[in-house]
């Protein structure tokens, strides 16, 4: 996301406090929630392993410094790392690693959901965000004990999502992700592509969302979402929040 990847590392004021997050599967099965921090933008990072095991209906908290820069969280599907462990142990959103994603590479690998924090962010706000720039791969909401706006995808973009950009599949060949057509590799040339914002498409003005394939598809049925590159003039993508209320925040696999 353009505006998380140019954000400015802020300086830790001696005596902040943390933040207390919340991760909730409320899904009917086990997921295996994984977390990144951009080293580039910032140096601290939560008090969390940087990925973990959790069954259904559990609730996992930690803290997060006031001045987390570039973090995401992600959850990802039929994991098992008892061989070559690394990106392609789970079903989808694997990272470099194994079950704790590598602190420099372990971004993760697409199809995935996710939740994006630059907390005391310019203007003296945090921001957050689900974004579906990586496509989806679980349904997921981002709430704050302060009353703030919710951002959310709720609903399972897995069954109805186009045929062209459609999985990877389980073993019973229900379709568990949904890629964005430029994670899809859709587009003739990679290197000015209309739907990755690249090239010649990469200012907001040369990459609209009119011009974005299937960006209908994900914005239409999750419309709190940011579901590209430049979604930020929806309105509806990015929020924020005010720092000085200290937020804390719960972000839900299957709301």
């Amino acid at each position: 996301m353009k505006s998380f990847a140019a954000a400015v590392a802020l300086t830790f004021v001696s005596g902040a406090t943390a933040r207390t997050f919340t991760v909730y599967n409320n899904c009917p099965f086990t997921i295996w929630p994984a977390m990144f921090t951009d080293l580039n933008a910032g140096s601290a990072a939560p008090n969390q392993a940087t990925g973990w095991q959790q069954d259904r209906y559990q609730a996992v908290s930690f803290n997060v410094p006031d001045n987390w820069t570039a973090g995401r969280i992600w959850g990802r599907r039929d994991c098992d790392f008892s061989s070559n462990p690394g990106p392609n142990s789970c079903l989808d959103g694997g990272c470099n690693g194994g079950l704790e994603c590598d602190p420099h590479t372990g971004t993760g690998v697409p199809p995935a959901t996710v939740a994006e924090f630059t907390l005391s962010a310019a203007g003296g706000s945090d921001w957050y965000d689900v974004s579906l720039v990586d496509g989806y791969n679980l349904p997921m909401s981002i709430t704050n004990n302060v009353g703030c706006n919710v951002a959310d995808c709720p609903v399972d973009l897995g069954p109805n999502c186009p045929s062209a950009i459609q999985g990877p599949y389980d073993s019973s060949g229900f379709p568990v992700g949904c890629k964005t057509a430029c994670k899809a590799g859709l587009a003739p040339d990679p290197r000015n592509d209309p739907y990755c914002c690249t090239g010649s498409h990469d200012t907001a003005a040369t990459c609209p969302s009119s011009g974005v394939l299937y960006y209908n598809y994900f914005k239409g049925n999750c419309p709190n979402s940011y579901a590209y590159a430049y979604d930020e003039s929806s309105g509806t993508a990015l929020w924020t929040c005010s720092s000085g209320l200290n937020a804390d925040y719960t972000i839900t696999f299957c709301p």
